[in-house]
């Protein structure tokens, strides 16, 4: 569970009661599917014929621009996270990746969810005595793509729970 048990209210809308707003929500939405996006082909390249954890990006896009509903992309995630069940590894990580982008439209505080499984697939999917710089240099390329107003925030955040997400913030 990569969710701590008291959530951060800037991590909650504010239509239920924390702070975020609406804008912020999708700007986090959109950086864990490039997140996830960016390990896809760990499960492609092995499922090719299995489009569950495309899909569930795809979601997160459509639900950033408004054009599907919270729970169609808490579907998608459901069915990447259905593929993530009959695979191991890097493909694994990466279908696990692609569901917790789509359910950031549910909660927000997915997106770490999403930045941390791209990182264990890329670990996982590399050589051993490569896999801790290849970790490391995922999470700096994902920090490069965060939404400049909330880097503080997702900076903060990866720090509070990176014992939660396998100390991979920390590599």
């Amino acid at each position: 569970m990569i969710l701590p048990k008291i959530r951060d209210p800037r991590l909650i809308t504010i239509r239920r009661g924390g702070t975020l707003e609406d804008s912020d929500h999708y700007l986090l939405a959109l950086w864990a599917a490039k997140c996830a996006e960016h390990v896809l082909h760990y499960f492609e390249r092995v499922y090719p014929e299995d489009d569950r954890p495309r899909k569930a990006i795809e979601s997160t896009y459509a639900w950033a621009r408004g054009e599907i509903r919270t729970t169609e992309s808490k579907v998608a995630a459901h069915h990447s996270n259905k593929a993530a069940r009959d695979v191991t590894g890097a493909a694994k990580s990466a279908a696990l990746s692609d569901g917790q982008a789509a359910v950031v439209a549910h909660v927000a505080a997915h997106d770490l969810g999403a930045a941390a499984y791209a990182i264990r697939a890329v670990i996982a999917g590399s050589e051993k005595d490569q896999s801790r710089a290849n970790g490391l240099e995922e999470s700096l390329w994902q920090r490069e793509q965060l939404p400049e107003g909330l880097r503080d925030l997702v900076l903060e955040d990866q720090r509070n729970r990176n014992s939660l997400c396998w100390n991979v913030f920390d590599l």
